[in-house]
């Protein structure tokens, strides 16, 4: 028997990222895109900590702005 959600389509079943199983992408699912609370919590606590980071082109710590001729 399959599932379906309120609007009677068949729920998109997308890969969690925490954990690599099937979320259900839906309004049903508050955790979406994550499986649940525990795989969200833990993508948050990533970010909390700085384990996921954002790369930036930062200058030396020698020169104050960097080279002004790459600007």
């Amino acid at each position: 028997m399959s599932q379906k959600d309120s609007s009677g389509a068949k729920p998109r079943i997308v890969t969690c990222p925490g954990c690599g199983g099937g979320s259900v992408y839906s309004s049903s699912n508050p955790f979406r895109p994550f499986c649940g609370e525990r795989c969200k919590n833990h993508d948050l606590g990533a970010w909390a900590s700085e384990s996921f980071r954002v790369a930036s082109e930062a200058p030396p710590d020698d020169q104050q702005f960097g080279d002004p001729k790459l600007q």
